[in-house]
């Protein structure tokens, strides 16, 4: 059988819900052949059954934790065991769709890119809107001298119906870590994923980092996938969607991004910091409030989440005492399958 050019890495992004219907649909629509690597970390009971299941019966690599893993963490556990041309980070909460990853490899083999990224959608109904066409990730200086971000998604909202006739494939400077292609030899340059870089704009990051070692940053729009984001639909999804986006791990990601590449503490950030725990407001608070309330009610909302700040800072303190006694990420055994490096496409 022929060896794969790439393998795939699914890593845990915000919940554990959408575990099963995401890693169904790689095997559903994918005719490339494939290596696998599932990054674990810490999945409820049902889910770690499912995947144990599913990795003696297809042969994949499952490599679990029982801790939680930010996402940047988790993608260099699942790097650290490809030895295929290309990998592809794959959130586990993204649907795919039929000749993505041909897509994606195609336009690797053709242009010789460092990285790829596909025309990403968003949101149920499956990819029908659109959440970035590539975009724009680099550092500006102002009349000041002032170091900027500059972070710019095209497309963004947009109906793929109404836009995917104009795309075409085009270097870009922005791809987002829901499902990213890369040249594995890159990271013979940049080293392993910033693990500072703990929640957000890591993708930003990453970008720029490629671009400063000289890679090439491609969109393809042949290659469509839909990421579906939470609110947390079961209660073993909470504890994790929590921690994961946390004031304390935001704050680190972006005071690593600012201090790492020279940026003023302009509006950009100074937006950031006023958004502080928009998601858990938006995904738990606002519906457990509509539930109670039988309607909206901001000042409730406003109430709940002064509450809802100490707790979440209880909870990431007692994750990082908790981490640091954790042992290394256990390799699962694999199927004889697994041992042919080949997934076995349904």
């Amino acid at each position: 059988m022929t060896q794969p050019l790439v393998t795939l890495v699914v890593v845990p992004r915000e919940r554990f819900s959408c575990a099963r219907e995401s890693l169904e649909s790689i095997y559903e629509h994918t005719t490339l052949p494939f290596n696998l690597v599932y990054v674990d970390g810490n999945s409820p009971p049902k889910v770690q059954r499912y995947l144990q299941e599913k990795a003696q019966e297809k042969g994949f690599q499952l490599i679990r934790t029982s801790y939680y893993l930010s996402p940047n963490r988790a993608r260099n556990i699942g790097l650290s065991e490809v030895k295929t041309r290309y990998l592809v980070f794959v959130d586990n909460d993204v649907i795919v769709s039929p000749g993505w990853l041909e897509a994606l490899v195609d336009c690797a083999e053709q242009t010789n890119a460092s990285v790829v990224g596909p025309l990403m959608c968003q949101y149920l109904p499956l990819h029908e809107i659109v959440h970035f066409a590539g975009g724009e990730s680099r550092v500006i200086v102002d009349k000041t001298g002032r170091r900027r971000m500059r972070e710019k998604m095209y497309k963004q909202g947009q109906r793929v119906a109404d836009v995917r006739p104009q795309l075409q494939r085009h270097q870009t400077e922005l791809a987002e870590f829901h499902c990213v292609l890369v040249r594995t030899e890159l990271f013979q340059k940049i080293g392993f994923l910033d693990e500072e870089m703990v929640n957000t704009k890591e993708h930003l990051d990453f970008c720029m980092t490629v671009a400063e070692a000289g890679g090439s940053i491609y969109f393809e729009p042949d290659s469509l996938v839909t990421y579906v984001p939470g609110p947390p639909l079961e209660a073993s999804d909470f504890h994790y969607y929590m921690l994961r986006w946390s004031n304390a791990w935001t704050l680190q990601s972006l005071e690593r991004m600012r201090e790492k590449w020279g940026l003023a503490e302009d509006g950009y950030f100074q937006t950031k910091y006023k958004g502080l725990g928009w998601r858990r407001r938006d995904s738990i608070v606002r519906p457990f409030v509509e539930w109670v309330m039988r309607r909206p009610s901001g000042r409730l909302e406003d109430l709940l989440m002064r509450f809802e700040a100490p707790f979440n800072r209880f909870l990431t303190d007692r994750y990082a005492k908790q981490l640091a006694k954790q042992p290394a990420p256990q390799k699962l055994p694999q199927s004889p399958a697994a041992e042919k490096t080949t997934a076995t496409v349904a």
